[in-house]
């Protein structure tokens, strides 16, 4: 019988009897390998990049005398600005490179009302703030959010009637909102409200005013997220909400098919650009509408995505740096032109470091 050894090299007598390690190369005809072998090489390959012209910055504008605390606790980092602050960060920003600001008011109580008529005022907090950044840094992009959820006194994005939002009813106010909002000299309105038709009915309503310069960049696939809550309790819409939710508008979580139908309608319907909210649970909607429509495309980088980053860091649990550029990459490489987050400062800061 052969014994367990026979076959095996046989080496000299007090030789080892283990394989020689020292065995002839593989035969390969590519090594992958050699084009991560130095950050030259690493530089020169790589298939996307993070610029900080792909930057959109969400900040939150809050009255002088808001007696609230500044300081949103959920949210390391992140300030409710007067307009004043507001503008000096802008000014900051602007010099960093970031191209544009989206702005999300904070709406003092006792301007809410049912109807979030308060939207539809000239002198507003966001057409004040508008005007004021217009003057201070005329160079920045400035996007509007159209929705009446901070306006409102039940913390829904539109009007209610008999507990139910009236599509319609909420659509013509919120095409007063974005005339109001471009007439201040807001370059973009948002709809991020997910009324069906809505993005048609401002187009029309923007063009009728003379305003066909200002463009419309939809929340064309807004999904019904529990990641949101650190926005909502920033901007004051949550404890209006209360238990209540926004299924009946924003889309289903299960849902992909019909975020291409969601997209497909607004771009017929007048949208310039089209965005995805959020962002890490849904990149594979960047991906599908990036590929099925080829047209600028944008991502949310949600309050609660950010909040989960700073908190697991504060743990010890991750690097927050690391984690938050490598976050970046993938809505990158997953399709997004532009991506909305509320750690552009601190990112364009970094990209600006010598490597």
């Amino acid at each position: 019988m052969l014994s367990p050894m026979d076959g095996m090299k046989q080496g000299t007598p007090g030789s080892s009897t283990e394989p020689d390690v020292h065995a002839s190369p593989l035969t390969l005809a590519r090594r992958l390998r050699r084009r991560r072998a130095a950050p030259w090489v690493r530089d020169l390959v790589r298939e996307h990049a993070l610029l900080v012209s792909d930057l959109i910055w969400p900040v939150f504008v809050r009255e002088d005398d808001d007696p609230a605390d500044p300081v949103v606790s959920t949210m390391p980092g992140v300030r409710r600005l007067t307009i004043a602050e507001l503008v000096a960060a802008a000014t900051d920003a602007h010099a960093l490179g970031i191209p544009a600001l989206a702005l999300f008011p904070v709406i003092d109580a006792s301007r809410k009302t049912p109807d979030g008529i308060e939207a539809t005022r000239p002198d507003n907090l966001v057409c004040r703030a508008v005007r004021a950044l217009r003057e201070a840094v005329p160079g920045l992009g400035l996007i509007c959010d159209v929705a009446l959820d901070p306006f409102t006194s039940h913390g829904q994005d539109g009007i209610l009637r008999d507990g139910d939002i009236a599509n319609d009813e909420t659509v013509a106010m919120l095409c007063r909102q974005a005339v109001n909002q471009a007439k201040a000299g807001c370059q973009v309105v948002a709809p991020s409200d997910m009324m069906d038709g809505r993005v048609g009915a401002i187009r029309q309503a923007l063009d009728a005013a003379g305003l066909t310069h200002v463009s419309i960049l939809a929340y064309a696939a807004k999904y019904a997220s529990a990641y949101y809550g650190p926005f909502r309790a920033a901007v004051g819409s949550a404890a209006q909400l209360g238990a209540a939710d926004k299924r009946t508008y924003q889309m289903d979580p299960g849902n992909g098919d019909e975020a291409l139908l969601e997209v497909a309608l607004d771009l017929e319907e007048g949208a310039d650009f089209v965005m995805v909210k959020p962002g890490l649970p849904y990149l594979d909607i960047v991906h599908r509408v990036k590929t099925r429509f080829g047209v600028p495309t944008f991502v949310y980088q949600v309050s609660g995505e950010y909040a989960m980053l700073k908190a697991a860091s504060a743990a010890g649990a991750l690097d927050y740096k690391a984690c938050l550029l490598e976050a970046m990459l993938s809505f990158k490489r997953a399709g997004a032109d532009a991506i909305l987050t509320y750690a552009a400062p601190e990112l364009a800061r970094w990209l600006k470091e010598p490597r």
